[in-house]
């Protein structure tokens, strides 16, 4: 069974460690802040100049001023400037990790993570042997979470990591266009019990 939205972003989570800034993308990885475990510090940071985000938050500690670029009210943060948004200055250090990518990334984050569905409302991979659209970026991203697998990227091939729970490895295999390296045994994911 695929992965849902808020499953992808548990699984990302987990690519956490203290001291790590984060940029979340817009879409699935704005979910991500609401899986950093407890106790972890890890400062979060938006492509439309916020910095600190935390989770979303409840009707009572909701701040209509502290949106992310995603247009979604988020708790914990400050605003920056966006003509010199914060990530200018942690990007050329290597302090970012990317997650969902922005143009100012791939130049400069040591790892970024590309969150997305396997494949399109029309059933067609959307992992391919080279990319159709306009780069941004060549050869930046080094994991790829999907819906139905967690893969690294690795001399221009997908590793085959995990696989969503109930997922088949042929299931993969089936709805993935680029070349895939698939080892002996590949485990499912695991979630904690809800």
């Amino acid at each position: 069974m695929a992965l849902t939205r808020e499953q992808m972003a548990q699984r990302v989570a987990r690519e956490m460690q203290d001291g790590y800034y984060v940029n979340l993308g817009i879409g699935i990885p704005t979910l991500v802040a609401n899986y950093i475990p407890e106790g972890m510090e890890v400062m979060l940071q938006s492509e439309n100049g916020l910095l600190g985000m935390g989770p979303f938050p409840t009707e009572d500690t909701i701040d209509a001023d502290m949106i992310n670029a995603g247009k979604q009210t988020v708790l914990g943060a400050f605003e920056v400037d966006v003509q010199g948004n914060i990530a200018s200055w942690m990007i050329p250090g290597k302090l970012v990790k990317g997650m969902g990518g922005a143009m100012d990334l791939v130049a400069g984050a040591d790892n970024i993570i590309v969150i997305m569905t396997h494949a399109s409302k029309d059933g067609e991979s959307k992992l391919l042997s080279q990319c159709s659209l306009p780069l941004t970026g060549a050869g930046c991203i080094k994991r790829v979470l999907t819906d139905l697998a967690y893969l690294e990227i690795e001399n221009g091939a997908f590793v085959l990591k995990e696989r969503a729970p109930g997922v088949s490895v042929e299931e993969i295999v089936a709805k993935t266009a680029g070349k895939l390296i698939v080892p002996d045994h590949v485990p499912e994911m695991q979630f904690a019990a809800e």
